[in-house]
């Protein structure tokens, strides 16, 4: 719960904003890794804002009670940690600088000792501590201008992730390939369908049961220049032999370089590794969490079972624990080469990466408990 002196802080309007964001998440209405990533990152720009702060740590306490609330509303939602850390990094590197002129407004409103023999009057005194509270104000104003600059710099890099990863597609994929994929995934599409400008190659795509989002994939993937076939999931096995490359889409890339995708991506990466397939993942570095999966469980969700077992049949239904899990845990050891806007990296890599994304270990841990 916010405590009241950090609710003074917000503005009316970003507190009905903030109210508005964590309904939505409640009631599921935000689908997909890049919509939820953008509608967060703007929320944190409008909290930088719009709230009343002076000082770095200040700042930063209020972005992570956002975060927190916005957990509470999500908590399996790996996204919103990834662009709350990423703010805390941005808000980080410019708090020597917010520190200083806060520091500078505090000298300015002590009044200096006058002595007898002091020249100085009252009014040159207050025209001294006028100018001083004045040039801290445009220096905090100008410092807060440029955090949101940075953080709109943030926003362009999320919604321009797609089209770097597509710049890599010709350094990957080559003419007469036979490519195999899972699901839906609207990065693998660009990647594909901008190599398809220049190559000529085969796209396997699995169904995906029970979503079958495999089907909407492989419409989307219609081209000249890409011959599409769709397979149920229990045909993986039985053709990975014949393909030279799997390119998959995720959710999120782990903090050791594991994967949350995709149901049905898990047996894929396991039937590409027995045959030595090599396995590409497309993920712009929105996607990258700071965070271990120590319970594979704790970042999953499951659906409803009746896509696998219909209420029809109400003996099963009755006699049976069906589970539907909407997302895969793919370990590290099962991935080749992840592709993000930067390029290609080895999964041994991302420690690297998480560096240069995120702050220190204190600002990582905003959304454990007692923190």
């Amino acid at each position: 719960m916010d405590s009241p002196k950090q609710q003074s802080m917000f503005s009316r309007e970003l507190t009905a904003n903030i109210e508005d964001f964590i309904a939505k998440l409640k009631r599921g209405e935000l689908q997909g890794s890049k919509t939820v990533a953008l509608k967060t990152a703007n929320l944190m720009r409008h909290v930088v804002a719009d709230s009343r702060w002076d000082d770095g740590e200040t700042l930063k306490q209020l972005l992570k009670t956002v975060g927190r609330r916005l957990l509470k509303a999500q908590a399996r939602e790996l996204l919103i940690i990834n662009i709350v850390c990423r703010v805390l990094h941005i808000v980080g590197e410019a708090s020597p600088r917010i520190n200083a002129n806060k520091q500078e407004k505090q000298r300015g409103t002590e009044t200096p000792a006058m002595g007898l023999g002091s020249s100085m009057s009252s009014r040159n005194l207050a025209d001294q501590v006028s100018q001083t509270l004045a040039h801290a104000e445009a220096n905090l104003y100008h410092t807060k201008s440029d955090v949101i600059s940075e953080i709109n710099e943030y926003i362009a890099e999320v919604e321009c992730a797609e089209d770097e990863i597509a710049r890599n597609a010709l350094d990957h994929i080559h003419s007469s390939e036979i490519i195999l994929t899972c699901g839906r995934s609207r990065t693998v599409e660009k990647f594909l369908l901008t190599a398809a400008r220049k190559r000529r190659f085969h796209v396997i795509v699995t169904e995906c049961a029970p979503l079958y989002d495999g089907h909407e994939q492989a419409r989307a993937l219609a081209s000249p220049n890409i011959e599409v076939v769709v397979v149920p999931d229990s045909a993986v096995f039985a053709i990975m032999s014949r393909v030279n490359k799997v390119i998959l889409g995720t959710h999120a890339v782990m903090a050791n370089g594991g994967l949350i995708a995709v149901s049905g991506s898990h047996m894929v990466a396991a039937a590409a590794r027995h045959h030595s397939t090599q396995v590409v993942v497309c993920a712009g570095l929105y996607k990258h969490a700071p965070s271990f999966p120590f319970d594979d469980d704790r970042f999953n969700t499951l659906m409803a079972p009746d896509a696998v077992l219909p209420y029809a049949d109400a003996k099963l239904v009755g006699a049976v624990d069906v589970v539907s899990p909407r997302y895969d845990y793919v370990p590290p050891d099962l991935v080749d080469i992840l592709v993000d806007d930067n390029g290609g990296h080895l999964p041994s890599y991302i420690y690297r990466l998480q560096q240069d994304l995120y702050d220190n270990a204190n600002d990582l841990a905003w959304n454990m408990p007692d923190q």
